[in-house]
């Protein structure tokens, strides 16, 4: 029988106005993975900031190997063998490995100076227990996300964690990068230490997860074995109420062609892809990290450079590519990183909603303050953003509404073209079915919709056809009705029929 690591129990933590923890717990063993789960604001953050150390609890217990602690910083957190890797990686890039891993804890030579050369040798070690065959020395700004991932679980070792608290580790990771990754925390879970693996990725707990523990407003509702639950009953649990099959899908026959593109060429990133879709219709684009799709629909956007090719909006040959240009014959791109390319989040929903449109009721420096009001007031309501008021900063809102303010930004330029690069990404299953009803809404009112997504039940779920990307080659494509995970991946991995 596993040994007891970690158990919090009766957590309560109060932040001025709300209750952001009430009756929270988690128990961990050693050798054991466990899932955490819930939606954004369920607390999950919260519970790891007070065993990290970050802000106390109000009330509670902690047990740290059946011994009763108290955690007051992040130093007497890591003294207890916990270590927190942040969705945000807490590295410095013109730092090498080496130095990062003992950043605060620097080794010294016998004249008392800073010795980089102990300190390489000394990362060795925790650099082969990740698997990571990289010099010490190396700068960590030239590592990818992956390896910079590994060199954060490489510091945990240097610091003696028993506990090691993983926050959406695999957001920003390649497939690959994603597999090196699990193998590790299979790796650690073999030596008896206890992971803790905060995602929204349902495959992710099957896949990896001895058992997960799911948290809603605030409060514990309960810990499950991973291999005796359903998908419906997490979702059932997260939620408070259960989902069904929270894919929303209503398929229509498509109406004419809106937007058609032929044989577009962009550097490596698009070459010869060819595609049409059509009004009611919502056209997937699948692909492991990589594989164009992104780039190619920028290409089309103008965004970046278009080599060759021809694009036809209803039919008619579009003359020059540029963002303004595309927006003002009715394509919109809602873009994959919402933080960093679709929303300006220290302003506010308002700002945010009106920004592509200010034309629309700014005339001769005066503001039609009306009109203004109308356009948010009709984005808040259609897409059922939560928020006290439109004049909140989209800072303050969850990752599900800043979402929708980013889909109503676009909606509100009145689009026959919808663009949605990773619609869902970093959102909670609540958050997602409410997107993917609105994506319905929108199909069954005649836009054309072009659905980019790395998660292919997604995809296969939400399109009524698919296209399938490989190394920037449109390299597969299929109906709704023929769709299989086989197919699609070995379209995926530039696989042909023949092979």
């Amino acid at each position: 029988m596993k040994k007891e690591l970690l158990r919090m129990e009766h957590i309560v933590k109060t932040f001025p106005g709300v209750k952001a923890l009430n009756n929270a717990a988690i128990t961990v063993h050693t050798g054991e993975v466990m899932g955490f789960m819930g939606e954004n604001g369920a607390g999950k953050s919260t519970l790891m900031n007070v065993l990290g150390g970050v802000f106390p609890a109000d009330s509670g217990e902690i047990y740290i190997e059946g011994q009763k602690v108290e955690i007051g910083s992040v130093h007497e957190s890591q003294s207890l063998g916990v270590a927190f890797i942040h969705q945000e990686l807490a590295l410095e890039p013109y730092m090498t490995i080496a130095e990062n891993i003992f950043l605060g804890r620097e080794m010294k030579n016998s004249l008392g100076m800073i010795s980089k050369d102990k300190m390489a040798e000394a990362a060795k070690p925790f650099l082969e227990r990740v698997g990571l065959d990289i010099d010490p020395n190396e700068l960590v700004g030239r590592l990818s996300l992956g390896q910079q991932q590994m060199v954060e679980i490489a510091k945990s070792f240097s610091l003696n964690a028993k506990i090691l608290i993983l926050d959406e580790p695999t957001s920003s990771l390649s497939e690959k990068e994603v597999n090196i990754l699990f193998e590790t925390v299979n790796d650690l879970k073999s030596q008896g230490m206890g992971i803790i693996f905060i995602t929204h990725k349902m495959a992710e707990v099957f896949q990896l997860c001895d058992a997960v523990t799911i948290m809603r407003d605030g409060e514990f509702m309960g810990s499950l074995q991973s291999k005796e639950c359903t998908e419906s009953q997490l979702i059932s649990l997260m939620v408070g109420r259960d989902l069904g099959n929270y894919y929303v899908r209503t398929f229509n026959e498509p109406g004419e062609v809106i937007l058609e593109a032929r044989h577009i060429k962009a550097g490596k990133r698009a070459i010869d892809c060819s595609f049409s879709v059509r009004s009611g219709e919502i056209l997937g684009f699948y692909g492991l990290v990589g594989a164009g799709r992104s780039e190619l629909m920028k290409a089309i956007m103008g965004l970046d450079p278009m080599d060759a090719g021809e694009i036809y909006l209803n039919g008619e040959e579009v003359k020059k590519t540029n963002p303004m240009y595309m927006q003002n014959r009715g394509v919109a791109l809602v873009p994959e990183s919402r933080k960093t390319e679709g929303l300006l989040l220290k302003n506010t929903i308002a700002f945010n909603i009106t920004l592509p449109i200010l034309d629309r009721f700014i005339k001769h420096f005066r503001v039609d303050t009306a009109t203004e009001e109308a356009i948010v007031d009709d984005g808040v309501k259609k897409l059922r953003i939560k928020a006290p008021s439109s004049n909140v900063n989209c800072s303050t809102l969850s990752g599900g509404n800043q979402q929708k303010v980013l889909l109503a930004k676009w909606l509100a330029t009145n689009p026959r073209v919808l663009i949605l690069d990773e619609p869902t990404r970093g959102i909670d299953v609540g958050a997602k079915a409410e997107i993917y009803t609105i994506i319905n809404e929108l199909a069954k009112q005649g836009l054309a919709i072009i659905l980019i997504s790395s998660e292919m039940p997604e995809v296969m779920n939400m399109s009524d056809r698919m296209l399938i990307m490989n190394e920037g080659r449109i390299t597969g494509e299929l109906d709704h009705k023929d769709y299989s995970q086989e197919k699609i991946l070995k379209y995926a991995m530039g696989v042909t029929e023949n092979e």
